[in-house]
């Protein structure tokens, strides 16, 4: 029995993918190693991960048909899907929108198509994001919100994923549960986000970049949490209230926390003053998320522990020895 996470080489793909060789899994990783950030963190995570008994790595892209039905085909032992790869990066949606539609939407159907097919999948999970809620005012986000209105390419092809999840599970019996995933940061993250960005440029002595004047608020979610809730979700049967087995939920930390604070907190932790260069709202940014999770915990007994004066440290203890500051 084996357990296929695409994205593997990924800032959450390869947190997932430890954890799952630490209980004994045997993993599929599928990851196409793609420039959006840098290529050497992906290689060195997947180097960690090759390193232990029970994991292999497929280097592939996903949107790639002929590929995945090939690696579905030498796999038919796979019971469950961890599906964390996509194109991220809501600026980035502005310069690149084609890589989006690419990835996280076509990607997402060639990975059902195979799926359906195996004979022995539970469960495929999959990840959403925060971003679907867009211009939602209402707080906190909760999943019975409408998702309507999208401020972003990345938020809509998010939400297609979930429309499409939402008719494989209908027309298939396809097991399906996506994740809307708040702000996740920890050890091993990814370049292009506050916490990796911050810490970066307060170590360089450089101003830091903090949108809308600093009035935002995001539920920052330590990776380990996110981790905790993916197993947790993964064990379950999924089934909406009308028989579908098709759900949606939050996972975030249930906390939002003023983006200043946040900042506060990574100067306390490396000991230094950061700049601050403020700068208005971003195009597709939101202003504050906030994840509504009861029934994360309801439901698989979502658990998220850990605060941003416990996560940064840890964040900022292994950025220190992976760059040898």
């Amino acid at each position: 029995m084996s357990i296929l996470v695409t994205g593997a080489a990924g800032f959450i793909g390869f947190h997932t993918s430890q954890a799952l060789l630490a209980r004994g899994e045997k993993v599929i990783g599928i990851d196409n190693f793609n420039d959006y950030y840098d290529v050497a963190l992906k290689e060195n995570r997947a180097a960690r991960l090759l390193a232990q008994e029970g994991f292999s790595m497929v280097r592939a892209d996903i949107s790639e048909r002929e590929a995945m039905e090939q690696t579905f085909a030498r796999h038919p032992d796979i019971t469950g899907i961890i599906h964390l790869a996509a194109q991220a990066g809501v600026r980035y949606s502005l310069i690149n929108p084609y890589s989006y539609t690419k990835s996280n939407v076509e990607g997402h159907l060639v990975l059902m198509e195979a799926a359906r097919k195996l004979k022995d999948l539970k469960h495929f999970v999959y990840a959403s994001s925060s971003s679907v809620y867009g211009a939602n005012t209402k707080l906190p986000f909760s999943v019975d919100d409408p998702v309507e209105h999208p401020v972003s390419l990345y938020a809509a092809t998010k939400r297609s994923m979930e429309l499409l999840s939402e008719s494989y599970a209908r027309m298939y019996a396809l097991p399906m549960t996506g994740l809307r995933f708040f702000t996740v940061y920890g050890p091993w993250g990814r370049p292009d986000m506050a916490a990796y960005i911050f810490t970066k440029k307060i170590i360089a002595g450089e101003p830091i970049p903090v949108f809308n004047n600093g009035k935002m608020r995001r539920d920052f979610t330590f990776i380990d949490d996110i981790v905790g809730g993916i197993l947790g979700v993964l064990a379950t049967t999924p089934k909406s209230p009308d028989g579908t087995p098709h759900r949606i939920y939050n996972l975030g930390n249930n906390r939002s926390e003023q983006l200043m604070r946040f900042v506060q907190v990574l100067e306390e932790a490396l000991q230094r003053k950061a700049e601050i260069d403020f700068q208005p709202l971003q195009p597709g940014d939101v202003a504050e998320t906030y994840a509504d999770i009861d029934a994360s915990i309801r439901d698989f007994g979502f658990n998220p522990v850990t605060p941003i004066e416990q996560g940064i440290p840890r964040f900022i203890d292994w950025y220190k020895d992976y760059h040898g500051v």
